[in-house]
This record gives C-alpha cells, sequence and structure tokens, in this order.
C-alpha cells in the first residue's frame, strides 16, 4: 500500500441522455440499471487496452436504493455488462451527491493506494422511484431538521426566497432562460456528443428508438413564458417548474486511474484530482451548502475562487444557484459557470447530475485549453453540499 498520496486522473467520463420522468420519457420501458451497462461497456471500448479484469471496484450512487435501483446495483450491473463475476461493486447514498460522492470515494481509494482503477457514477430513475418512494422517515426527524419544509426541496428554495428576498422571482426567471439559452447553443453546437452514449429504448406506444438527445432542455424559453408558470410549493410563491431542476431519468459515469497507472498504459487522462469537501448546513434551506462545502475545498486545494477557469454548479433551484454565486462573489451570469447550461436545462436525475458536471468539466477543459482549475460543486438534500476541483490535464 502506497504511504504517500498518488496523484488520480479521470481517463473518461460518459452519460446516457436525460430523459423526463413518467410515461412520456424516453426510458419509461428502460430500467435503471439497463442504463447503467451501456456506460460499462462503452468506458471499456473507447479506452484502448482497458479490460474488465482491470476494474477493482465498479461504486455506483443511487438515492432510491430498491426495486430495480436495489440489490446492490454497483456489484450486479458489472456482470450483467458480462465483466464476468470478479469485478467488486457496491451503491451508495448521499442524495442528489450520490454519485459525486461515488467518484470521490474511487479518487480517494486509488490516492491511498488501495486501487488502481475504478468505475464510479450515479444513475437514478425518478419515472419509476419517485423522490421519497417508500421512505419510512423516522418521528423525530421533522424536529431535529428543523421542521416539515427540510423534506420538500421546492419548499427548501421559497425558503431560500423568503429568508433572502434580494433573490427576486424575477432574477431567478432570468437566470432559468439564460439557462436554457445556454443549453440550446451547446447542443445546436454538438457538445453533448462525445459524451452521451446512445441506448436503443422502447417508448411508451411500443416503438422502438435511438436515445442519444437530452429530453428536458426547453429551447426558447422566455421571461413572459416563466412569469405565467404556477407556483406550486407556496401561494403566490416564487419557485416553478421553469426556475428549477426536473424531475428525470439518467445515468452518468467515469473510469478513474492512478495518473501512474494511465501512463503505463498510454491513455491520455482528462484531468486530475486535486481536492474534495463535503459541508452541512440547515435543511430547510439545503440550497445554500456549496458555499461552505466551496470554501472548504478551496482552502484545502490552496486555490481561490479566481483560480477557477470553469465552473460547474448544479441548479436543483435558480435561487439557490444566485445565492451560492453571489456568497462566492460571483456575479449572476459570470461567464466562467456553467457555460453549456446546467441542470434546469438538462435535468436533474439524483445521483447521476454529479457524475454529469464531472463529465462537462472534461468536456469544457477540452474546449478550453488554456484553461487550467475546475469546480463542480452541488448542494444535497438534507442540508449538505459537495465541492470536488479538478486540473485539466488537455492543454
Amino acid at each position: 500500500m502506497a504511504k504517500e498520496l498518488r496523484d488520480v486522473v479521470v481517463v473518461d467520463a460518459v452519460r446516457t441522455a436525460f430523459g423526463k420522468a413518467g410515461e412520456k420519457g424516453i426510458f419509461w420501458k428502460t430500467r435503471a440499471d439497463d442504463l447503467v451497462v451501456p456506460l460499462l461497456k462503452a468506458l471499456i471500448s473507447r479506452n484502448p487496452g482497458v479490460t474488465p479484469a482491470m476494474i477493482e471496484d465498479s461504486i455506483w450512487g443511487i438515492t432510491n436504493q430498491m426495486k430495480e435501483q436495489g440489490g446492490t446495483l454497483g456489484r450486479v450491473a458489472t456482470m450483467l455488462a458480462d465483466w464476468g463475476q470478479e469485478v467488486p461493486g457496491c451503491s451508495i447514498d448521499r442524495m442528489c451527491a450520490g454519485g459525486l460522492t461515488a467518484i470521490g470515494f474511487g479518487l480517494t481509494y486509488i490516492a491511498a493506494g488501495m486501487a488502481d482503477c475504478i468505475v464510479a457514477g450515479g444513475v437514478e430513475h425518478m419515472g419509476h422511484l419517485p423522490m421519497g418512494y417508500m421512505r419510512d422517515p423516522h418521528p423525530r426527524s421533522l424536529e431535529v431538521m428543523g421542521g416539515p419544509t427540510s423534506l420538500n426541496m421546492g419548499q427548501t428554495a421559497e425558503n431560500i426566497h423568503e429568508r433572502f428576498p434580494e433573490f427576486t422571482k424575477e432574477m431567478a426567471d432570468r437566470y432559468a432562460v439564460e439557462c436554457q439559452r445556454k443549453a440550446d447553443e451547446a447542443i445546436k453546437a454538438g457538445k453533448m456528443k462525445d459524451m452521451i452514449i446512445p441506448i436503443e429504448v422502447e417508448l411508451e406506444d411500443g416503438t422502438k428508438t435511438i436515445a442519444d438527445k437530452d429530453q428536458p432542455p426547453r429551447a426558447g424559453a422566455t421571461m413572459e413564458g416563466m412569469a405565467s408558470l404556477k407556483t406550486p410549493f407556496k401561494e403566490n410563491g416564487n419557485v416553478t417548474a421553469g426556475n428549477s431542476s426536473g424531475l428525470n431519468d439518467g445515468a452518468a459515469a467515469s473510469l478513474l486511474m492512478s495518473e501512474k497507472k494511465a501512463k503505463e498504459m498510454g491513455l491520455k487522462p482528462k484531468m486530475r484530482w486535486i481536492a474534495t469537501a463535503v459541508s452541512s448546513v440547515d435543511p430547510t434551506v439545503m440550497g445554500i451548502a456549496p458555499v461552505p462545502a466551496t470554501k472548504k475545498v478551496l482552502e484545502k486545494a490552496g486555490l481561490t475562487m479566481d483560480d477557477m477557469d470553469i465552473i460547474e454548479l448544479n441548479e436543483a433551484f435558480a435561487v439557490q444557484a444566485l445565492y451560492c454565486l453571489d456568497r462566492l462573489g460571483l456575479k449572476w451570469d459570470d461567464p466562467r459557470v456553467n457555460q453549456w447550461g446546467g441542470s434546469i436545462a438538462f435535468g436533474h436525475p439524483l445521483a447521476s447530475s454529479g457524475p454529469r458536471l464531472v463529465a462537462f468539466l472534461a468536456g469544457l477543459f477540452k474546449e478550453n485549453p488554456g484553461a487550467k482549475y475546475g469546480l463542480a460543486t452541488m448542494c444535497v438534500g438534507r442540508g449538505q453540499g459537495y465541492s470536488v476541483i479538478f486540473e485539466n490535464l488537455q492543454r
């Protein structure tokens, strides 16, 4: 076992297209585990010399671990991918940051010298397993978490609006419109093609198609359209379907290696891991947690926000994104942030979103060879934040 931490790299990052949850979603007739299998196969086929026998663990973030997402999917999926019975695997839960935590565990596992090659990612089928499905909260959970709004993410966003009224609905709507615009431009320019692995799926009417395009983005979103939407979480409130991320299905994964192993194999890694941090806040305003998580990870890395050339902030809600940007000293339209649009456009299939951020960072690093450091950060249900810093190796 290594006595000093080793450098760890992201060799590749892939994902499925993201679909809408429900009968009109592209994955309505597709199981969650069948979203994972094509990603595992792609990570092998896209990286010459990498074999299933090299994978020392398969770590998957999953929020609702039951039915098709239960049974230790991280282990079973490798066998479904025809990797044999020799690859270990597990499933973990940190709600929205489950997949990013899976990657974080893999990175530190390798850094400690306990493995050379790991696959880590996240999957969530919110159509089959809705948020809160079959949960049985402890009788004291509302008391310790600050009240009933802590269990409803939309209400936590309304709480931010109420507690910090400087962030108005108009500002949230404007942010959401800009997110959709950037996503539309990125899609039209083909930015998603390299990371999305096409999957053949059966639609609700029984016909088959190839799922290779994200379903949630709403091109042409306008302020007028945003203003007309209902506020389901609070009468005359501020949070709408337009300025929030959606309910979605999808999966995303990364191939992680020690930098030494990658060099030995002649692979060209996309980025190097620098630091990771997790934080916790009042669960009733869970969306503010990326701020302390990011301040902590910057301190660990010995860097500042000015050093971050690319920033991927998962937008559970526009208001929490606005709060976090402001408290981190950034303008709402800082050009470094979510250059291809965020989860308000692409969707937020819970545990899949963190690995989606990693895939976006890898793609943006390639597109911006002058960039050195990138930040991926997200809020987490029950009042947590998770932040990771990577260094660009595609310079």
